[in-house]
């Protein structure tokens, strides 16, 4: 048995044992206060850190945490849509067939982290956010190595995970935030681990393949679309709309000399500690894939 056939077996066993009805895992409240309640660690929004933070009163800043999380629970939404895509796809095609058997899993598993976030966004928030289509950067292929395309899913699915599991587990230990964020992250965090572990075995097993069998510039052009898809990504995280529906333009006005939405995803963007912030939290995946050579050492975020 190869090292692919034990994790998937040790995965497969890990999701049994862990089974779960998502419709009574958590208890819904018929309402909550988003500018009483923390639903998103204050320290993870987008514009903490700038001075636009700073000049919002507590109640603003949970207003802006509860739409932020809103947001956040939107991106696991579309990006699980996409994933769950692309698995059922791959449950058995002829690339697969050690893999199938989890594959059954993950898609379990999305579906269930899709009907808490979707709940959560559509019950409080009224909305889901719209998708930006991260998934959709017209990637290259490649006809005489399809097995490019698995490679370009998986390392998609890997760094959307990454980034996400880190908000995960940072909120599910948050003892300041209401206790459904708490237990939507905590959930979604478990269960990430094995597909966190599944991933990366995966992009490792195909990228060493095709250093062997694809042409450079071929491999080069796929580092590159990764290096891009890693930017994408983290935009999503500074959405226009959550400012405005958190009303910042009006409780900044006067206040900040560039307050409205599309100013506000600028600071936000550039902003020192956030770019600290997404180079922290960027870190593990980064070293995965540079350890690989997936992508460079040195990479700005």
């Amino acid at each position: 048995m190869d090292s692919l056939d034990r994790l998937v077996d040790k995965l497969c066993e890990s999701s049994r044992r862990n089974f779960h009805n998502v419709y009574e895992y958590v208890t819904w409240p018929k309402a909550v206060e988003p500018e009483s309640q923390w639903f998103m660690t204050p320290e993870l929004c987008s514009l903490h850190g700038t001075e636009a933070w700073d000049l919002l009163d507590e109640r603003a800043q949970k207003r802006l945490a509860f739409h932020e999380a809103v947001n956040f629970f939107s991106l696991n939404i579309h990006g699980e849509s996409a994933l769950m895509q692309g698995l059922a796809l791959r449950l058995y095609g002829p690339r697969s067939r050690t893999m199938s058997p989890y594959l059954h899993h993950f898609l379990d598993e999305e579906n269930k982290h899709s009907v808490l976030f979707g709940t959560f966004c559509e019950r409080y928030g009224k909305k889901i956010y719209p998708d930006r289509k991260v998934f959709a950067l017209g990637e290259p292929s490649s006809p005489e190595h399809p097995e490019q395309g698995d490679f370009l899913f998986f390392a998609k699915v890997l760094v959307f995970e990454e980034i996400v599991d880190r908000f995960n587990l940072a909120m599910s230990k948050d003892t300041r935030l209401h206790p459904l964020a708490v237990a939507i992250n905590h959930n979604h965090h478990i269960e990430e681990a094995r597909h966190l572990a599944f991933g990366r075995h995966i992009c490792a097993d195909l990228w060493a393949a095709g250093q062997r069998s694809w042409p450079e510039e071929e491999r080069r052009a796929i580092i590159e679309y990764l290096q891009r898809f890693f930017l994408v990504s983290w935009r999503e995280y500074y959405n226009p709309d959550v400012y405005r529906d958190a009303g910042l333009e009006t409780a900044l006005h006067g206040r900040v000399s560039k307050c409205n939405p599309w100013q506000l995803q600028s600071l936000a963007w550039e902003h020192p500690a956030s770019v600290a912030r997404r180079a922290a939290m960027s870190e593990k995946c980064k070293t995965f894939f540079a350890q690989i050579s997936a992508l460079p050492e040195v990479m700005a975020l």
